[in-house]
C-alpha cells in the first residue's frame, strides 16, 4: 500500500517539488543543467500554523518592548484590532513563502538553511541561484520602522522640492539648523529624493546605534525627531543581527558562486528590503553581479524605483542586477489599502501591470546596451513577456551569449517557455523549491491555488503534446532518439 509521502511524490510533489534534500535534488539539477536549463534553488520549508497563531506572532514581533511599555495593556490591544498589519501576512498570497518571527535562535537556524541551499548550489550547477526573504532573519519590527523612516524622508524631500521648484537645498536650510544639516549630511541625504545611509560596513559594525538612524523631519519644528521612543540595548542587538545574517549569506554566496536573490515582500517592508538590498549591492557588485533585488511590476512606483536605482549604479560605478516579477501580494495589498484608508499602491488592471513589466524591462535592456553593466532576471510565465523581451534584444543587439539577460519559471510550470530558451543558448533557469513532503504543503497548497489560474497555459503544453505524439505517429518515430 502506497503512503502518503510516496503518492505525493508520484504526484503534485513530484511535480513542482525537486526533492527533500541538497543530495536528493542533484539529478533533477543535472538533467535540467543538460538543456541549459540552470535553478534558483529555495528551501520551501514553512510553518504550519492557523490564522490565528500567525495573527499573534505578527503582534508580537512588530512591537517595540519600548512602544509596549509606552501605550499599556488596554491600548495595544486595542492598536492590534485596529490594526491591519497585525492581520495573518498570508492572507491573499498565493505565489510567495511567508516567515514568522519567533525568536533570534529561530532566525539563526533560517540562517543555516540559506547556507545550506547556497552550497546545494553552488555543488550542484554553474552559476546558479539561491533566493532568500530579509523577514527569514529578523524582526519584521526593524524592516516596519525602517520603511516608514524612509518614506517619511522621501516624502520629505518631495515636499521641499515643490517648496522651491528645485532640489530643495535652500528650504533645507532655511528649516534646520547647522547641527541638523552636519547629521543630515552624515547621512548623505541628498536634495534627488533619495538617502544614502551609511555604508554596509557600518551598518553591520556593533559601534554603530541603527536606531540614531531611525529619525525623521519635522517640516513644522524644522527639527529632526525619533521615530519611537528609543530601543532597548536588546532590540538594537536583534537589529544588528539580521544585517550581519545577511552579511554572511553575501560572503557564502560569493564563496560558493552562487548569486543571492532577495526576494520582494510586502509594501510596508519593501522600502527597507530594497534599501538595504541596496547597500549590499554597492559594496559587493563592484565586479559582478552578486546581490539580485527584486522589483514588483504590479506597484505604480515601480518604474521609478527602477529608473532611480539604475542612474545610482551608473553614477557609482557597480553592476545593477534585478529581477523583475508582476507580483505576488496584490490582493492581499488592495484589502490592506482599503481596511487602513490609504491609496492603493497597486496598478489598477493586469494590462497596467503589464505596460509597467515592459517598461522596467524595457529601461533596463537599453541601459545594458548602453553600458554593459546591468543584469536582468526576466522571471515570468508570460510568453508575450518572453517574446517581447527575445525581439527587444535582437533590436538593441544582446546576443544571449553576453549573460545579461536571464529568464526564470517556476519548476513544474511553463515547461515550453524554459527548455527551448535553454536549448537555443538563452540563459533561463528553473525556480527549484525543494524540502520534505510534510514540511513543504503549504507551499505546494499555493500551487494548487495559483493553478488555477495556469489552466490556459496547462491546456496549451497539452495541446502542443498531443500534436508532437501525433506528428511522430505519423512519421514511424514514437520513441524519441537523440542526434549524435
Amino acid at each position: 500500500m502506497l503512503t502518503f509521502d510516496q503518492l505525493m511524490k508520484m504526484t503534485f510533489y513530484g511535480q513542482f517539488v525537486a526533492g527533500e534534500d541538497h543530495l536528493a535534488i542533484r539529478p533533477l539539477i543535472q538533467k535540467n543543467q543538460a538543456f541549459g536549463v540552470g535553478s534558483v534553488l529555495d528551501y520551501s520549508v514553512e510553518e504550519d500554523i492557523s490564522q490565528e497563531e500567525a495573527e499573534q506572532k505578527e503582534m508580537d514581533s512588530c512591537v517595540s518592548a519600548a512602544e509596549k511599555e509606552s501605550i499599556g495593556e488596554d491600548h495595544r490591544e486595542k492598536k492590534y484590532k485596529a490594526h491591519k498589519q497585525f492581520s495573518d501576512r498570508r492572507g491573499g498570497v498565493t505565489g510567495a513563502r511567508t516567515y514568522f518571527y519567533a525568536d533570534e535562535a529561530k532566525c539563526d537556524q533560517h540562517m543555516e538553511t540559506f547556507i545550506k541551499c547556497i552550497k546545494a548550489s553552488g555543488g550542484s550547477s554553474m552559476d546558479g541561484f539561491s533566493a532568500i526573504k530579509m523577514t527569514a532573519l529578523g524582526r519584521p519590527q526593524f524592516l516596519l520602522q525602517f520603511s516608514e523612516v524612509l518614506v517619511k524622508w522621501r516624502q520629505f524631500f518631495s515636499f521641499l522640492a515643490s517648496q522651491q521648484g528645485g532640489d530643495g537645498t535652500e528650504a533645507l536650510e532655511q528649516r534646520l539648523e547647522l547641527k541638523q544639516l552636519q547629521f543630515l549630511t552624515t547621512l548623505g541625504a541628498k536634495g534627488d529624493l533619495t538617502i544614502d545611509m551609511l555604508d554596509w560596513n557600518s551598518l553591520i559594525d556593533d559601534r554603530t546605534k541603527i536606531s540614531d538612524l531611525l529619525v525623521v523631519p519635522n517640516v513644522e519644528l524644522g527639527e529632526l525627531e525619533p521615530l519611537l521612543k528609543a530601543f532597548t540595548e536588546e532590540e538594537e542587538k536583534q537589529m544588528k543581527r539580521m544585517l550581519q545574517r545577511m552579511d554572511v549569506l553575501v560572503k557564502h554566496a560569493i564563496e560558493n558562486g552562487v548569486r543571492l536573490m532577495v526576494d520582494a515582500e510586502q509594501t510596508y517592508f519593501q522600502p527597507a528590503i530594497s534599501r538595504l538590498t541596496l547597500e549590499m549591492q554597492r559594496l559587493y557588485n563592484k565586479d559582478k553581479p552578486v546581490i539580485f533585488t527584486t522589483y514588483q511590476c504590479y506597484l505604480q512606483e515601480a518604474y521609478d524605483n527602477v529608473t532611480m536605482d539604475v542612474e545610482l549604479s551608473r553614477r557609482e560605478g557597480w553592476h545593477f542586477a534585478a529581477k523583475l516579477v508582476r507580483g505576488a501580494y496584490m490582493y492581499q495589498e488592495r484589502e490592506r489599502a482599503k481596511d487602513i484608508g490609504y491609496e492603493d499602491p497597486i496598478n489598477p488592471d493586469y494590462e497596467s501591470t503589464n505596460i509597467m513589466y515592459h517598461r522596467c524591462l524595457d529601461y533596463v535592456l537599453d541601459e545594458i546596451a548602453l553600458t554593459r553593466n546591468a543584469n536582468v532576471m526576466v522571471a515570468s510565465h508570460n510568453e508575450d513577456t518572453v517574446k517581447h523581451t527575445l525581439r527587444r534584444m535582437n533590436e538593441v543587439g544582446l546576443s544571449a551569449r553576453e549573460n545579461k539577460v536571464y529568464f526564470g519559471q517556476l519548476l513544474g510550470m511553463c515547461d515550453q517557455i524554459s527548455f527551448p530558451l535553454g536549448q537555443a543558448g538563452f540563459p533561463v533557469y528553473k525556480y527549484v523549491p525543494y524540502g520534505p513532503v510534510s514540511e513543504v504543503m503549504p507551499y505546494l497548497s499555493r500551487r494548487a491555488q495559483e493553478n488555477r489560474g495556469f489552466m490556459k497555459g496547462a491546456l496549451k503544453e497539452r495541446e502542443l503534446l498531443w500534436k508532437e505524439l501525433k506528428r511522430r505517429l505519423a512519421s514511424g518515430e514514437l520513441l524519441h532518439r537523440p542526434v549524435l
